[in-house]
């Protein structure tokens, strides 16, 4: 107790700040972990959420400037399917896995309201993976691929007239679980006074639902004022293309219609510049950090205490975690001792009630093998009796026999000597 005090005590503590007498070389800590971090590569994961043909793959392919040569869906799938592909991208030196997941078939159900739920259920498989990797005993988190969303692109359809109830019930359920930015797809297909009352309707309808979007962060002072400005850009009205067409001596990615020409890094026909420059030029570190230290760690929290862990106990007082698994384990081992005597008891008590049933059945048997020989023994008797009977009845036919015999025997004697 006196450790744990002493040591409350040194945290509280005034720390000094102390100055050195010459360069010591921490100052190169930054570029260390520069260096580390372009050696090992990144891991970025999005998930594209929205019905099928809203140009989901296009903006994808817009976005990191390739082709991910991605399949059409149909529109006649019974059920959500989430497919992810991986891929490797490098820019100069740095390496970025990524990973883009699809929801395919999503909105395309007469029946909707399970449209969310494999959404839900394939975040949280990740992150149970994830957890279930930190509580290995020989855990390679630095090796094994860590498959968390980070952003979940949300496209809207653009109706014009806000969002429909899927949309506010699937963003509802996901965004306690990830970083959620709405976007307004083909966004081409909308005028610009139309867009502006669109983008309104939707942010008021968010607030009103209590849906909680991804806000870029504004603590930072270096991107404090840019981050600021482009929250009220939210939700951004994008165009995707895969086309390229020459304007001046420039070719640019654009969609040609017979009424003109919509260039897609055009900031003033899209807002895809926007973004792209939000999404992965300025915040991509900070919301793969969010996801690990805000969305990961409220799904770890609810899950050690699903298991039974907490980080007090039933007097609210700090518990550790091998008291709680010591805890845990003097309860489960007292559980099967419980259940290896109600066990234990089930099993006599069964082993009596078929004793008792045996020997029922014993007496019965008894019971039946006594009549049986009672049976016998009066079948014996009247056969013996009938038998007796029957040499009496014998008897007496041979000395009726031998008596009409004998009678015969003297009949003829007396006619033969009368001749």
């Amino acid at each position: 107790m006196t450790a744990e005090v002493d040591f409350v005590n040194k945290k509280e503590m005034h720390l000094r700040t102390l100055k050195q007498s010459g360069h010591v070389g921490f100052d190169s800590l930054p570029d260390q972990l520069v260096n580390k971090s372009v050696q090992n590569g990144f891991v970025f994961n999005v998930m594209c959420i929205g019905e099928t043909g809203l140009g989901k793959s296009t903006l994808m392919d817009t976005l990191f400037n390739t082709s991910f040569e991605s399949t059409p869906s149909p529109h006649t799938l019974p059920s959500v399917k989430l497919k992810a592909h991986t891929y490797e991208l490098q820019e100069s030196n740095v390496r970025l896995k990524l990973t883009i997941c699809d929801t395919v078939g999503y909105g395309d159900q007469i029946n909707k309201d399970d449209s969310f739920k494999a959404v839900v259920d394939y975040i949280d498989a990740q992150f149970e993976n994830y957890l279930q990797e930190e509580l290995k005993i020989k855990r390679s988190l630095v090796t094994c691929h860590d498959s968390r969303i980070h952003i979940c692109l949300y496209f809207i359809c653009p109706t014009g007239h806000g969002l429909k109830s899927l949309d506010l019930v699937c963003m509802k359920k996901l965004d306690s679980k990830v970083n959620i930015i709405p976007v307004i797809a083909k966004a081409d297909t909308i005028s610009k006074v139309e867009l502006q009352r669109f983008k309104a309707k939707i942010i008021q309808e968010l607030n009103t639902n209590g849906v909680h979007i991804y806000q870029f962060p504004t603590d930072d002072e270096t991107v404090a004022e840019t981050n600021t400005s482009m929250n009220s850009h939210i939700p951004f009205a994008v165009v995707g293309s895969t086309e390229f067409i020459k304007v001046g001596n420039k070719l640019i990615r654009a969609r040609q219609y017979p009424w003109g020409t919509v260039q897609v890094e055009n900031e003033t026909h899209c807002d895809f510049v926007k973004l792209r420059e939000m999404l992965i030029r300025t915040n991509m570190e900070d919301m793969r950090e969010k996801t690990h230290t805000r969305h990961y760690e409220l799904y770890r929290q609810k899950r050690l205490e699903q298991m039974g862990f907490s980080d007090v106990d039933s007097e609210n007082k700090p518990i550790s975690f091998q008291q709680t698994f010591e805890a845990k384990r003097s309860n489960h081992l007292a559980e099967l001792q419980s259940k290896e005597e109600e066990v234990r008891q089930m099993f006599v008590q069964r082993v009596k009630e078929k004793e008792a049933e045996l020997k029922e059945s014993e007496k019965d048997l008894h019971a039946k093998f006594e009549k049986l020989k009672r049976d016998h023994a009066e079948e014996k008797r009247k056969l013996e009796e009938s038998r007796k009977a029957l040499e009496e009845d014998y008897l007496d036919f041979q000395r009726r026999k031998q008596q009409l015999a004998s009678a015969h025997h003297t009949l003829t004697l007396g006619k033969s000597k009368k001749k």
